[in-house]
């Protein structure tokens, strides 16, 4: 369970958004304390979501109540093998009333698109999401229409499960910013999923407790959380450490070192902080690298991932004193920079 610093005043307002976000969807997600902040994170960074588990975990109502939270608008895409690219994006229709073509959205036209089961539709289908994901916008015949803001797709898969399933295009993959695993729930908190569920589920009366607003505001903050320049070295000296271990045939890529950058940051809010620490990369570093990792062997499974970088923070030298003293700077109001 995170436990937060003391907040200044510029970074208070997002923190209490990731509290409230966390404190809310925990009304309904028992025993998965660690993947419900973790996505809660995420969104806080500006970033997509693979929530990964067995079935029944819960995978599919955390990500509802993540979307029932922030209000806005909610789509679900339950994906299917005869899924179509434009079952997701839209089509031009023609109007005979005003004699011309009309573009009918897609469901990804909503601030959180929740793709469930992801790895049941085919790679074609799959490759749709490519330029909603990464530019937030969808273009059809040569027409560019933009998203929603806060725009954020949560999808879900058993990666288990091998039957009617498609692999996710290492693309694809990179363009989640992390991934979340989701597991079972320990005895205690098992029993409390079937006390809350006896006479309805606890999702049928879950409200929101933020705006659309409210997040796009503390995805701001996150941007403007200071990161020194030993610990940008530190997240390249990571993902470059991901490329030349001899089990994996594509390590993580740049945009990875963007994504680490940035959840670190929104950790670091998260806990009250204006300044990202050694601590807030580590946390982080397995959900936002491990997903991105192709290993040789092309059966070996996600651990390949999750050792391979579980060995680069172990190797990987971590630049403690400058990261420190860069933060006590802007906590005395001084200009922030090297130490």
């Amino acid at each position: 369970m995170i436990d937060p610093s003391p907040a200044s005043s510029a970074t208070a307002e997002a923190s209490d958004v990731f509290r409230r976000l966390v404190d809310n969807v925990e009304l309904v997600i028992a025993g998965n304390d660690e993947a419900v902040e973790t996505a809660a994170i995420c969104v806080l960074a500006d970033g997509n979501l693979l929530l990964e588990g067995v079935p029944g975990v819960g995978k599919t109502t955390l990500a509802r109540a993540l979307a029932r939270s922030i209000g806005g608008e909610f789509n679900r895409i339950q994906a299917t093998p005869d899924l179509l690219p434009s079952d997701l994006t839209g089509i031009s229709v023609y109007d005979q009333q005003h004699g011309e073509f009309r573009f009918v959205p897609g469901p990804v036209f909503a601030n959180v698109v929740l793709v469930d089961e992801i790895n049941r539709t085919t790679p074609r289908t799959q490759s749709a999401l490519l330029e909603p994901m990464e530019e937030r916008q969808v273009t059809v015949e040569a027409t560019t229409y933009p998203l929603p803001a806060p725009y954020v797709v949560i999808a879900t898969e058993n990666p288990v499960e091998q039957h009617g399933t498609y692999p996710l295009p290492e693309g694809q993959l990179d363009r989640f910013a992390m991934s979340v695993q989701v597991g079972y729930p320990e005895a205690a908190a098992a029993g409390e999923i079937v006390r809350r569920q006896l006479r309805e589920h606890p999702m049928n009366d879950l409200a929101p407790v933020l705006t659309p607003d409210q997040v796009l505001a503390a995805q701001r903050a996150v941007r403007s959380v200071h990161v020194d320049d030993t610990i940008v070295d530190y997240v390249v000296a990571l993902v470059v450490a991901t490329r030349v271990a001899p089990e994996a045939a594509l390590g993580a890529s740049p945009r990875s070192t963007i994504a680490l950058t940035r959840c670190a940051q929104a950790r670091a809010i998260a806990l009250g902080r204006d300044h990202v620490l050694p601590d807030d990369v580590k946390a982080l570093a397995q959900s936002v690298l491990a997903h991105r990792i192709v290993p040789r062997q092309a059966r070996a499974g996600a651990e390949v991932g999750r050792r391979i970088v579980g060995r680069a923070l172990d190797e990987t030298p971590v630049p403690l004193h400058a990261s420190h003293a860069s933060g006590s700077a802007r906590a005395r109001g001084a200009s922030p920079g090297r130490a």
